[in-house]
C-alpha cells in the first residue's frame, strides 16, 4: 500500500542512527539494556536502522577479560534479550559483541531486527599495532564467507559476505564493517557498495588521540563520497576503561561525501546522530556515474555477497523530515562556502571567456547593458577579463537600448554601471525602429491600440540583439550573451535574434539565484570595484527582475518576470533537483515545502535581506512546479537546442545541448504532470 504524501518513506528517505552509549565493563546484561534504551528511543522517532559501538555488549577496552567464558556467556544472554526485546521496535540495530565460532572468538557487528537475528558480521581487519592489540584476543572475519553462527538457540548467516534488504522501502540496502575495516585501502564496504549497499554502518572503539577524530571524519567522508553511499559511524564513550587510552563517543552520518549530522565528542551520556538519507539521490547517483557500474563489473563482487531480506513496515504517519535542506539549492548557507563559491563561479565564468577571446583574435566584447541582474553581472565578468588580458576596459562597448517600456531607474544603472567600470557606453533608442517593425506587420500598437502581446515583446527583444550583432560586425566585436541558467530552464528568451543568442554566453552556467550572491561577493572582494560602483551595484540588487518589454499598467506596476512565470526561487529549486538528480515532482514537491514553508526556520544564506524572507505552502508550490514542468519538459528545449557556447559552473549541471542536458526538442511533460497529480489530486490541474 501506498505511503501518503507526508510520509518521508514515500519519498525515498530512510532514518538512520548512529548511537553511542556509556557501558558497563564485562557487563553484558547491563550494556544490552542501555541498547535497548536508546533503541526505544530510537523507535520513537522513526528511525530505520541504528548502528551502535564496537563491542558495546562488553565494552571495547577489557583485555584478556573477553576471553572469559562468564563474559561470553552473558554476551550469548544478551544477544538473545536484544532480539526478543525487538520484536516491536521498529529499527534494525547493529550492535558489536564479541562472539564465539568453531574455535576462534571473533569481534562481530550483530545485526537484529523484530524479533530475528538477521546475520552477525565478523570484522575482517585486526589491528595489532600502537595501542591496539586485537589478534590476541579476536581472529579476522576476512575468510568466513558463506558460514552460518549459533547464538545460543539462534542461528544466522555469518561472514563479511552479509548486505541485508528492506523489502519495503526501495533502495535500503545495508552492510555493517567494524572500526579498523574502513582504515585499510580497499574497505569491506566499497565491495558491498558495488554489490548494492546503500546504507555502510561502522561500529568503532577507536579509542581517542589528538586529530584522530578529523582523520575518522575524512575518512567516513571520503568513503560515502566514493561508494555514493550514506555511512553511518559510531563510536565508542564513556565507560570504557581508561588503563592507557581515553574515548570521546564521535557519531556522524554522511551521505554522498556531505555530513547530515554528527554529536559532540565527549558525552556524559548516550548520544544519537539522526538523520534522512536520501536513497533517491544515491541510487541516482550510480545510475548516472556509469564508472561505478564498471568498477563492479571488473571487481568480482557479484559472486561474494549474499542478501538477507527483512520487510521494516514504515511508519505511515507524518514523521517529519530530519534533514537539513537548503531553500536555494544552488546557493550555500554557510558564508565560508559561499564565497568559496562565488569565488569559482565568478572566476570560471572570467577564465572561460578570457580563453575565447584569445582563441579568436582579440575582439572588443560587445553587451547589451539594462541596468537588470543578468547583464550587470556580465558586465563585471567581462571587466575582469579585460583586467587579465591586459586590455583597456575602454575596449568594452556596451550598449543601453530602451524601449516602449525601460524605466529611467534601470536606464541610469545601465549608464552609470558601465561608466563606472570603465566601459564606453552608448544609449541607442530602439523605439523608432520598433513603431516602424510593428507598422510594417500590421500591429495594432502601431495605430495608439494598447497592446502589447509576444509580437510586441519580441519586436524590442529582437531588435536589441540584431542592433549588437551588427555592431559588433561594425567594430570589428563579439557579443556576449546575458541569459542565466533559470531562463534556459523556463525558456524565459527571445528565439534565436534575441536573448537567445550571442557569440559566447557567460551567464549561461549560473541560475538566478546564485548570480545576486556573486554580485554581493564581488562587492564586498573589491574585485575593482570602487565605492560608486558598488552603489550602482546595490541598486541593481535592489531593482525587480523584469524584462521591461511592457509599459506600466493603469496602477503604475511595471511588467514583473515573476508575477508572469513564479518565483525564481522555486524554479531553481525544481531545476536543481531535476537536473542533477532527476527525482519525481512529488518529492520535489515534498521537499519544496519542508524548505519554504517556515521563512522563520533554518537557514538563509548569507546577505539575504530580512525583507525579502518568504513563505510558500504546499498549494504554492504545486501551481508553480506544474509550470515549471510544462516550460522544462514541453517547451523550451528547442531553445537549449541552439544556445551558444557557455562555460559549465555549477556541479547541478549545464543545459548545453553539448553537456549536462540532452533532450528531444519536441517532448513533452506528461509523464511528470501525472505523477505529480497522482501525488496531489487536489493541487494540480487536469
Amino acid at each position: 500500500m501506498s505511503l501518503p504524501f507526508e510520509s518521508a518513506y514515500r519519498h525515498g528517505f530512510a532514518r538512520v542512527a548512529a548511537c553511542t552509549i556509556p557501558v558497563a565493563i564485562a557487563d553484558p546484561a547491563t550494556n544490552a539494556e542501555a541498547v535497548l534504551d536508546s533503541a526505544r528511543a530510537c523507535d520513537a522517532d522513526a528511525v530505520a536502522v541504528a548502528v551502535f559501538p564496537e563491542l558495546c555488549l562488553t565494552g571495547y577496552a577489557i583485555d584478556d577479560l573477553v576471553m572469559q567464558d562468564p563474559v561470553l556467556d552473558a554476551v550469548v544472554d544478551a544477544v538473545e534479550r536484544l532480539v526478543e526485546a525487538s520484536a516491536d521496535l521498529l529499527p534494525v540495530l547493529v550492535v558489536g559483541a564479541p562472539l564465539r565460532h568453531r574455535n576462534r572468538l571473533y569481534n562481530c557487528a550483530v545485526v537484529i531486527h523484530r524479533g530475528e537475528l538477521l546475520g552477525v558480521a565478523p570484522k575482517s581487519y585486526l589491528p595489532t599495532y600502537r595501542e591496539f592489540y586485537e589478534r590476541r584476543w579476536y581472529a579476522p572475519g576476512d575468510d568466513q564467507s558463506g558460514q552460518d553462527i549459533r547464538v545460543g538457540e539462534l542461528e544466522a548467516p555469518f561472514g563479511p559476505d552479509l548486505l541485508f534488504e528492506s523489502l519495503d522501502v526501495p533502495g535500503l540496502v545495508v552492510h555493517a564493517e567494524v572500526c579498523e575495516d574502513v582504515w585499510v585501502p580497499i574497505p569491506p564496504s566499497s565491495r558491498a557498495a558495488l554489490a548494492g549497499a546503500s546504507v555502510l554502518l561502522n561500529l568503532s572503539g577507536s579509542p581517542i588521540t589528538i586529530a584522530r577524530a578529523e582523520d575518522r571524519k575524512d575518512l567516513v567522508q571520503s568513503q560515502s563520497l566514493r561508494c555514493l553511499a550514506a555511512y553511518a559511524y559510531a563510536a565508542a564513550g564513556t565507560g570504557e576503561s581508561t588503563n592507557d587510552v581515553s574515548w570521546d563517543g564521535q557519531t556522524m552520518i554522511y551521505e554522498g561525501g556531505n555530513l547530515l549530522a554528527e554529536t559532540e565528542r565527549f558525552p556524559d551520556g548516550p548520544r544519537h546522530s539522526i538523520a534522512d538519507v536520501d536513497l533517491d539521490r544515491l541510487r541516482q547517483d550510480r545510475l548516472r556515474q556509469g564508472t561505478f557500474d564498471d568498477n563492479r563489473r571488473t571487481s568480482g563482487v557479484d559472486a561474494e555477497f549474499r542478501t538477507v531480506h527483512f520487510r521494516l513496515d514504515p511508519p505511515r504517519a507524518d514523521v517529519g523530515l530530519m534533514r537539513t535542506l537548503d531553500r536555494f539549492p544552488f546557493v550555500p548557507d554557510d558564508p565560508a562556502r559561499l564565497a568559496q563559491d562565488c569565488y569559482e563561479a565568478f572566476n570560471i565564468q572570467v577564465s572561460g571567456l578570457v580563453q575565447r577571446m584569445r582563441a579568436i583574435g582579440d575582439p572588443k566584447p560587445v553587451i547589451g547593458v539594462s541596468g537588470g541582474l543578468d547583464s550587470t553581472h556580465a558586465l563585471l565578468v567581462v571587466a575582469r577579463a579585460m583586467d587579465r588580458m591586459d586590455r583597456p576596459r575602454s575596449d568594452i562597448l556596451a550598449y543601453t537600448m530602451p524601449g516602449f517600456a525601460t524605466s529611467d531607474h534601470t536606464k541610469s544603472n545601465a549608464i552609470a554601471l558601465a561608466e563606472s567600470v570603465g566601459a564606453s557606453i552608448e544609449t541607442i533608442d530602439i523605439r523608432p525602429a520598433a513603431t516602424e517593425m510593428l507598422q510594417r506587420l500590421g500591429h495594432p500598437f502601431a495605430d495608439g491600440e494598447p497592446v502589447h502581446d509576444v509580437t510586441f515583446e519580441n519586436v524590442q527583444a529582437g531588435l536589441r540583439t540584431d542592433y549588437l550583432f551588427r555592431l559588433a560586425n561594425h567594430h570589428g566585436g563579439m557579443v556576449i550573451g546575458t541569459s542565466d541558467l533559470s531562463e534556459l530552464a523556463l525558456g524565459w528568451a527571445t528565439y534565436g535574434v534575441g536573448d537567445q543568442m550571442s557569440h559566447y554566453a557567460v551567464n549561461a552556467g549560473v541560475p538566478k539565484t546564485l548570480i545576486q550572491h556573486v554580485i554581493r561577493w564581488v562587492i564586498a572582494h573589491g574585485e575593482g570595484v570602487d565605492e560608486t560602483e558598488a552603489a550602482v551595484l546595490q541598486s541593481v540588487l535592489d531593482t525587480e527582475i523584469s524584462p521591461e518589454l511592457v509599459p506600466a499598467g493603469q496602477d503604475g506596476k511595471m511588467q514583473s518576470t515573476e508575477d508572469r512565470i513564479g518565483p525564481y526561487a522555486l524554479h531553481d529549486f525544481a531545476l536543481f533537483h531535476i537536473l542533477r538528480f532527476g527525482f519525481r515532482p512529488s518529492k520535489i514537491a515534498y521537499l519544496a515545502e519542508h524548505a519554504w514553508r517556515d521563512a522563520e526556520a533554518g537557514a538563509w544564506p548569507p546577505g539575504f535581506p530580512d525583507d525579502d524572507r518568504y513563505a510558500y505552502d504546499l498549494p504554492t508550490v504545486a501551481k508553480w512546479l506544474q509550470v515549471f514542468l510544462k516550460r522544462y519538459f514541453a517547451f523550451a528545449q528547442f531553445k537549449r537546442s541552439a544556445i551558444p557556447n557557455g562555460p559549465k559552473v555549477s556541479p547541478a549541471g549545464s543545459l548545453s545541448p553539448r553537456g549536462d542536458w540532452r533532450a528531444p526538442s519536441d517532448g513533452n511533460a506528461r509523464a511528470w504532470l501525472a505523477e505529480l497529480a497522482a501525488a496531489l489530486p487536489d493541487l494540480v490541474e487536469d
